[in-house]
């Protein structure tokens, strides 16, 4: 017997990710979907003004259009994260010294993790995120030294990632662990109930 989510309704269409993240992949199929993957790329960059919050969930909302434009038959699924400290957003680090520079900031500090999901298809779209606050312990520089060497934190925000070695960064949490991860699956069961409810007629953010 094929194992699907009892809560993921059947949208009876195909459902395309808009990311390459293995770990979404993996958070995904745990939940009994079956899917092919197609990476949006698209401008991440903040705009004038643009609160955390909402740059986020631009930035899920327009990797899933980007990829629908050539799925219109597909739900599609844009998922986005970002760090923010002090109102500051880190996204990837750019290089070692950055993201050395992005774990000291963060060392003995409390942060702020938001993920987005947006679903996008023929019936519509909806876009919401969740957020997480999490306190790193305080970091020795050769610690955080041997962490970027490892070359795990140079392909997530804020150069860090709960799933691996990093956790061992994290003092406490508040919030999702799922959303720390980049798949908030609480805030996409939601999104996706409303999305295919029989009377939906969904648009835009929830």
């Amino acid at each position: 017997m094929t194992w699907r989510h009892p809560f993921l309704a059947d949208p009876r269409r195909p459902i395309v990710l808009a990311s390459s993240s293995p770990r979404r992949s993996d958070i995904l199929h745990a939940q009994g979907l079956h899917f092919a993957v197609q990476p949006a790329h698209i401008d991440e960059q903040v705009l004038v003004g643009e609160e955390p919050g909402a740059h986020v969930e631009r930035l899920a909302l327009e990797k899933a259009r980007a990829v629908a434009l050539n799925h219109p038959e597909a739900l599609v699924l844009g998922f986005d994260t970002i760090v923010v400290i002090d109102g500051d957003i880190l996204g990837k680090p750019e290089g070692r010294e950055h993201a050395i520079a992005m774990l000291t900031r963060l060392s003995g500090q409390m942060h702020v993790v938001h993920s987005s999901v947006a679903l996008v298809c023929d019936a519509g779209e909806l876009a919401g995120q969740s957020t997480t606050e999490v306190r790193f312990r305080s970091l020795d520089p050769a610690e955080i030294a041997a962490y970027v060497d490892s070359g795990e934190p140079m392909d997530k925000a804020g150069a860090w990632g709960i799933q691996g070695t990093g956790a061992m960064l994290v003092q406490h949490l508040s919030g999702g662990y799922f959303t720390v991860m980049g798949l908030p699956l609480g805030r996409m069961r939601e999104l996706w109930a409303r999305l295919f409810a029989p009377s939906s007629s969904a648009r835009g953010r929830s």
